[in-house]
């Protein structure tokens, strides 16, 4: 769905870069047929933008692929006419990759797709967002973050008629800890709505994608946000978009039921961008984590401790994921599987800190539909969450409810910089570049060769090439690489 990577993918004018894909996307290989094994992406002639062909991959939604152009174009490709939403969410780009057209000449540094929405950020800071309707901002919302003032919304009134009530949230009878105190408000709010939840299947997802203009905006769309606040990055999910400042500060807006919009409550819908106070202000000036309680003094303590500010987002399926300058990983939003990694099922309505890796600085993080992959300092990889598809890499099907180090064999040695996740498989880019995938493969998202699923991480064959960065979209699998440098016979 999206993923984050512990160091920039720096352009090197003087090696060119591929982009190979594998799994499912329709458009892109004849009668439909998975793609078992990494396919070079040819990127037409007229959007060349020198010898770096390519500048970063960034997964793609259900049935269509994204990556940005060397030139700093948004690429899509991959979709077919019969996708539905899907094929409007592409610009209706099949076997071709076609630049998707936006209203600015600035170029495209980071995008992220969720299940038929789309978001991307320029180099200026600016953010355009397209899809279901219910996934771009309107209407305004506001709200007193420090004297915990009640939601208002003004009278521009939503035009989707996917619009479900609207919950006027407040910070009374909500917990947001941090998982440093019990959370008893919390465990009883995520019993009651478990007892009444039905479990998502492939089917009902595929059949809550309903086609019409109504409910579709195929236009990209500006986001407007405070003024001064320029957004260096983006993360999408199932129906929420979550982007984040450059002072470090996370925004988001859409869907909020089971709390993954980390405002406190189970608010439907926000339908303009509101800022989600992972790290708040104590009246003594210093930072501390909006869920920690206690004294001033204890607060102060804990701030230190949990950081200063957001240096990594990410989104699954209706869950989210944030990790601070100092290393801590907080997560907040849907908990039925375990993927919030509180040691419980429990929803979270806040961003809490995963207090099982204390001590363990966490660098890169990334979320599927069900599951939570993320990678520490010393390379080392931990999962929690749903494993129905071995989507975690433990060797296991059952779910883990708390942070899971890898230990399969086939990371002896091996050190990850980069991980991604798809709806239900995982993949990581090791220092020494080699990729490794597991999880569903149903539709060959692993690059194996087969549709033979793994629960432990597997290598992918790659010859002739450097891998730079991987990103997993929801049934596909992308892959950035450099070619290697030949020297001429002298």
């Amino acid at each position: 769905m999206n993923g984050n990577e512990t160091e920039e993918v720096k352009m090197e004018e003087c090696k060119e870069r591929s982009v190979y894909m594998w799994g499912y996307l329709p458009g892109a290989s004849p009668e439909k047929s998975p793609m078992l094994s990494p396919v070079p992406v040819r990127l037409p002639a007229s959007v060349q933008g020198g010898v770096s062909t390519w500048k970063d991959v960034c997964g793609g939604g259900c049935g269509f692929a994204m990556a940005i152009s060397g030139c700093g174009k948004l690429i899509t490709w991959g979709s077919a006419d019969d996708e539905g939403q899907s094929y409007l969410t592409s610009g209706k780009h099949g076997e071709t990759p076609e630049p998707f057209l936006l209203p600015t000449e600035a170029s495209i540094v980071k995008a992220a797709a969720g299940w038929a929405h789309c978001i991307s950020v320029t180099d200026t800071g600016e953010v355009y967002t397209w899809g279901w309707k219910e996934c771009v901002p309107s209407g305004k919302i506001t709200r007193d973050l420090v004297t915990g003032g009640s939601f208002q919304k003004d009278t521009v009134g939503r035009q989707s008629a996917l619009q479900t009530e609207q919950v006027s949230p407040t910070l009374r009878g909500t917990n947001g800890s941090a998982g440093i105190v019990p959370q008893i408000e919390n465990r009883k709010a995520g019993e009651e709505i478990t007892k009444r939840r039905r479990i998502s299947t492939a089917k009902e997802e595929n059949e809550s994608v309903t086609s019409g203009d109504e409910f579709f905006t195929v236009s990209p769309c500006l986001v407007t946000l405070g003024p001064g606040v320029r957004i260096t990055n983006v993360a999408a999910g199932g129906r929420h978009t979550l982007v984040l400042s450059d002072m470090g500060q996370v925004w988001g807006w859409g869907y909020g039921g089971e709390g993954q919009l980390g405002l406190g409550s189970r608010i439907k819908m926000v339908s303009s961008p509101h800022l989600i106070p992972c790290i708040e202000q104590t009246t003594s000036g210093k930072d501390r984590p909006l869920a920690a309680q206690g004294s001033l003094n204890s607060q102060a303590q804990l701030s230190k401790v949990v950081g200063s500010y957001v240096k990594e987002i990410a989104c699954g399926g209706r869950h989210s994921a944030v990790i601070t300058d100092a290393g801590v990983l907080l997560t907040f939003g849907w908990g039925m599987y375990g993927q919030c990694g509180q040691g419980n099922t429990n929803d979270l309505l806040r961003p809490t800190c995963v207090s099982s890796l204390s001590g363990i600085q966490v660098l890169g993080v990334a979320a599927g539909l069900w599951h939570t992959m993320c990678i520490a300092a010393d390379g080392q990889v931990y999962a929690f969450g749903g494993n129905q598809f071995g989507q975690l890499g433990t060797g296991a099907e059952q779910a883990e409810t708390t942070p899971r180090r890898l230990d399969a064999t086939s990371l002896e040695g091996k050190h990850a910089k980069v991980v991604s996740c798809g709806a239900r498989h995982s993949a990581i880019l090791t220092d020494d570049g080699q990729v490794l995938s597991w999880g569903w493969n149903k539709y060959g998202q692993l690059g194996l060769g087969d549709t033979i699923d793994r629960n432990i991480p597997a290598q992918v064959p790659l010859d002739g090439c450097l891998p730079k960065d991987v990103a997993c979209g929801w049934w596909h699998t992308l892959l950035l690489a450099e070619a290697p440098i030949i020297a001429p016979n002298s």
